[in-house]
């Protein structure tokens, strides 16, 4: 039996669960049964064993001649098991119990009009019968008003028959219904790949969208000038097109494309980092920026530091060698990596000076732990970094060109055609015109009553009547007007008189009182205590705050 189920389709086996279970379980003649009266149960029940019409019974068609599917089965089956059974009579048969097979329309339509109402089922080999529905239909000739039961269901693994080939279809069905839900990926560009022709083969898309995409990105190099090695994280929907890709430009920055309608939305991605804070310390050997270096402050940290203590520090002149540092720094920490370092605090011990200062988080200037700004109200240089002193305030000044005395009421430094000039205060702009002699020139008022010239410029940045404040710049340095050589000139006139603004007394720094300075001591307490503790490496400072998370 079983290898006759195995050797066919698995529709057919599907077809056959209801006749594999009686033979396997009941037996050929303990098919069907029916109740005479219900009301008398003890009386004797009468068996119904329900042959199929062999080929030779008279008058009644074989279900040989159908030739379907469902028939070819059943014959076969019927006639294996008959092999080694003799033809018992309806009448001999005793009754057990009641079986009702409700088979699917399939069955129903091949075995529906066998037998005929009033046939008799004598001689041949005896076959199963499938009865469809209940047995009250005409196919047998049984009182109407009996009831059908259905025996008692029986797994079909208990008799190890494998009518599914392993193919679960319960899952098949519930796998079919669950949602679909797009998982990122991640591709690794590789050598000589080109994101339109990758965008064509493996993300859906058509070149016109393709070209579409790429004017939506703010920076479209991103895809188009990308290296090997490089990677972005995409999704595709169920046809395999484009759902969403996300690129990184950095560690933190990046952008995410979404797939919207006709069109791609495209929102930029801003990684969010860890604040952490750590101490280095060291101390002068050589020049200080290499000293600094060596703690292992990152090259921006040095920069920044160096700028810092240049406002207080002559290192050139000041700094000597075992000067000691500890230098308190935060930076945001992503996958690992450092971003955005920003010093914190510093404590410089030197031979020749001594100074703390710490950051303050409502205004990001730096202070002494007294409140004293380290930022002055006013600068000694018009300009970042160091250039030659090409010539000195003179009065009494022989003119290099006509050879006379020609009074030189500012100060020359050389230096490149376009390097940045910038305010050494707050203040307006005056004037911005052009002179034979000066060639382009600014002149700004500042607010301590104190104004400032610039001449010999290659072009300003500023307009008349502009407010500017200390440290932006105003114009580019040039070589404009009667002059001998790239150079700015700088003036500084007090009460309408010309000085040397290299020694003229400035305005003394602005500080901190009051409730400001109470809010500044109480943050700067835990970064000062880090600084004397002298414990280099990742350390844990409360109070500190920018202002831009604190709001």
């Amino acid at each position: 039996m079983l290898r006759i189920l195995h050797s066919l389709p698995r529709t057919h086996k599907l077809l056959l669960l209801p006749v594999a279970t009686m033979v396997t379980v009941l037996g050929a003649q303990k098919l069907i049964t029916t109740y005479q009266d219900l009301n008398q149960p003890h009386t004797p029940l009468e068996s119904v064993l329900v042959p199929l019409p062999s080929d030779s019974a008279p008058g009644i068609p074989s279900l040989n001649q159908e030739r379907t599917p469902v028939a070819d089965a059943i014959n076969r089956a019927s006639r294996a098991i008959d092999a080694t059974r003799d033809h018992i009579p309806l009448s001999d048969l005793t009754a057990k119990e009641i079986v009702d097979l409700d088979v699917i329309s399939t069955a129903e339509a091949s075995l529906a009009d066998y037998p005929p109402p009033g046939a008799t089922l004598d001689h041949g080999a005896l076959h199963m019968a499938v009865v469809v529905g209940t047995l009250t239909s005409g196919m047998l000739d049984v009182d109407p008003t009996s009831s059908v039961e259905i025996a008692d269901a029986t797994s079909y693994e208990d008799y190890g028959i494998d009518l599914f080939d392993d193919v679960s279809f319960l899952e098949l069905e519930l796998a079919a219904e669950e949602p679909f839900v797009p998982e990122w990926e991640t591709h690794i560009v590789e050598s000589g790949e080109t994101f339109a022709v990758l965008a064509q083969n493996e993300l859906g898309l058509g070149y016109s969208e393709v070209l579409a995409l790429l004017d939506d990105l703010p920076e479209p190099r991103m895809l188009t000038n990308w290296r090997a090695g490089h990677s972005f994280d995409y999704q595709l929907d169920e046809s395999g097109r484009l759902m969403a890709l996300r690129m990184m430009k950095n560690t933190r920055d990046g952008v995410l494309v979404e797939s919207d309608a006709d069109h791609f939305a495209v929102t930029a991605i801003e990684r969010q980092g860890e604040p952490v804070q750590r101490l280095y310390a060291g101390s002068v050997s050589g020049s200080f920026a290499r000293s600094a270096q060596a703690t292992g402050l990152s090259s921006g940290s040095v920069t920044e530091l160096t700028k810092l203590l240049e406002k207080k520090l002559d290192f050139r002149r000041d700094s000597r060698r075992g000067d000691q540092f500890q230098v308190l720094v935060e930076s945001d920490m992503i996958d690992g990596e450092a971003l955005d370092s920003r010093v914190l605090a510093v404590k410089y011990n030197g031979e020749r000076m001594d100074l703390t200062v710490v950051r303050n988080a409502t205004d990001d200037h730096f202070y002494t732990p007294d409140g004293n700004s380290l930022d002055p109200s006013f600068a000694r240089y018009p300009f970042e970094g160091s250039y030659r002193l090409s010539s000195n305030f003179n009065p009494q000044r022989k003119h290099p060109v006509t050879g006379r005395i020609s009074p030189h009421n500012g100060t020359d430094f050389a230096m490149p055609i376009g390097t940045p000039v910038i305010a050494p205060a707050n203040g307006r702009v005056e004037r911005v015109a052009n002179h034979p002699a000066a060639g382009r020139y600014i002149v700004v008022r500042h607010d301590n009553g104190y104004r400032t010239r610039y001449l010999h410029l290659s072009q300003p940045l500023v307009s008349q009547g502009d407010r500017i404040t200390m440290g932006e710049r105003i114009a580019l340095s040039g070589n404009t007007g009667r002059s001998t050589g790239p150079h700015l000139h700088y003036e500084v006139i007090v009460n309408n008189s010309p000085v040397n603004a290299m020694t003229v007394d400035l305005p003394e720094n602005m500080g901190l009182s009051g409730d400001t300075l109470i809010a500044f001591q109480r943050q700067a307490e835990p970064m000062l205590a880090a600084l004397d503790s002298g414990e280099t490496g990742t350390i844990s400072v409360a109070g500190y705050q920018p202002e831009s998370d604190a709001e």
